[in-house]
């Protein structure tokens, strides 16, 4: 009996999770709805945070139901990154949850959350490839339904059904390469493939479709496709979660399945993660700077970012996988405060056009002060957090002999910093015109939102402490 109790406990993070799930159901379900349930927006945070909190505890490194999920201080810190960039996401989901076309559903809008990260958790810590596809799935259907949140405006029903589809073709694709696997090695589970999977061409097969399964959650070119009208059709704060919290995750599970059990034959996937690093940072690039639309320009920025992110995983080491940490933590700091500025001059404009960003800065200093600090991070300039998360990124893969690909990622980010200065050129130097923004006005939740993320771009970049504790967890991988 204390067996079973101690193995439940290695669930902590997902019980939890499921618990929290559960009140917020109920709470919806069984609140009367005169009540307005203004309530279930800080009893989502509130939940939510102690998740974050309790998360930091450490859990012992084992495996439960015979090795199907597996737990160490690593996933338990992927997981506790994944929760800060959804808290981030939800608190900047405030204000346009209060709308009038959404205030009924803000309930709906939690859980379908909340289970997407549920599946982000499952994803993490599976030890067999059917429990990392259930968690694949468990993420992306619930994340369908947040993209077409709001079904009576075109752009976004329309980025749902983009959404589904992709998510359907990428699935069926891993799953066929995931049944190859199976045919090479008679079994699913991690830790006895490991051995068992050698340079053979049904083995390199199952490993091409499984990488371009994750290559569409990751929006790796030349999967890529769908990412730009997404990001434009879902709700603001879905593309935050959609560009952060979904990406890193699936950047995790890519890693651990890469790591565990494709050992044997690295250089296949080495080369593979190579070119789609390449191709993937200087597509996303280029096409960043046509961009009109800001989502669509940061929907490009985040491709041209999961090239970067790439780079760690492909390193194949722990220093690697340190690096990729890092960087994630960093990019959900980064990107949620440009997301946060982006929310808010949406709410109160309704205006997502660069354009309407001209002079923002005479009306919106603050604002413009983060937006700056934010692309400035993303663009790896120093002292913010982005500049150290690509130092390392580089680092790791220099130290496997990679030079030119880091000369061909630094030029690229030469190029990134060039579309991100347009950004800040409109907000401080371009005068307003008629489409620019006014006075924007945000509420606590958005506003704490934005300070923790602002607070984050600096800490981290500062705070040495932080990539040295992530490299005691990876290297006791």
């Amino acid at each position: 009996m204390m067996s079973v109790f101690n193995d439940f406990l290695l669930l902590r993070q997902e019980i939890g999770l499921v618990a929290i799930l559960l009140i917020l159901l109920l709470a919806d379900i069984l609140a009367p709805a005169a009540s307005g349930r203004g309530w279930l927006s800080p009893l989502a945070y509130l939940l939510l945070a102690a998740q974050t909190v309790l998360g930091f505890l450490p859990l012992p490194a084992s495996e439960v139901f015979g090795g199907l999920y597996v737990t160490s201080a690593t996933t338990v810190w992927m997981k506790n990154i994944l929760n800060i960039g959804t808290l981030l996401v939800l608190l900047q989901a405030h204000k346009w949850l209060a709308g009038n076309d959404t205030v009924h559903k803000r309930g709906e809008f939690y859980v379908i959350t909340l289970a997407t990260l549920l599946g982000m958790y499952i994803m993490i810590s599976a030890g067999n490839f059917m429990m990392l596809y259930i968690g694949i799935e468990t993420a992306s259907l619930p994340m369908a339904c947040l993209v077409a949140f709001d079904k009576y405006k075109e752009k976004s029903a329309e980025a749902g059904v983009k959404y589904i589809l992709t998510a359907a073709f990428s699935s069926a694709i891993m799953l066929f390469g995931i049944s190859y696997l199976y045919g090479t090695a008679h079994t699913l589970y991690f830790a006895d493939m490991q051995s068992l999977i050698t340079n053979t061409p049904m083995a390199i097969l199952g490993l091409v479709f499984f990488m371009t399964g994750l290559a569409f959650k990751l929006s790796l070119v030349p999967f890529h496709l769908w990412t730009a009208d997404v990001y434009e059709g879902a709700p603001t704060s879905v593309t935050a979660y959609l560009s952060v919290v979904s990406k890193g995750a699936a950047a995790f599970a890519l890693l651990f399945a890469l790591w565990k059990v494709f050992g044997n034959i690295d250089p296949v996937w080495h080369y593979i993660l190579w070119g789609l690093s390449v191709v993937t940072i200087t597509v996303g690039n280029l096409f960043a700077i046509r961009q009109k639309d800001i989502k669509r320009f940061f929907a490009f920025s985040s491709i041209s970012q999961a090239g970067y992110i790439v780079l760690g995983i492909m390193s194949g080491s722990a220093q690697g996988m340190t690096a990729t940490m890092y960087y994630v933590l960093v990019y959900i700091f980064s990107n949620l405060a440009a997301f946060g500025v982006i929310s808010a001059v949406e709410n109160s404009s309704g205006q997502t056009s660069i354009a309407s960003y001209n002079g923002l800065y005479k009306t919106n200093p603050l604002l413009s002060f983060v937006m700056m600090l934010a692309v400035f991070s993303l663009a790896g300039i120093p002292p913010f957090g982005g500049f150290f998360s690509k130092f390392f990124i580089f680092s790791a893969a220099a130290a496997q002999g990679e030079y030119l690909l880091v000369f061909i990622a630094l030029l690229n980010t030469v190029i990134s910093l060039y579309y991100y200065l347009l950004i800040v050129r409109a907000m401080f130097i371009n005068p307003q015109g008629e489409t620019s923004v006014g006075l924007v006005h945000t509420n606590g939740f958005h506003r704490t939102s934005i300070v923790l993320c602002v607070a984050g771009i600096i800490a981290v970049g500062i705070l040495s402490a932080v990539y040295e504790f992530l490299g005691t967890v990876s290297f006791g991988m």
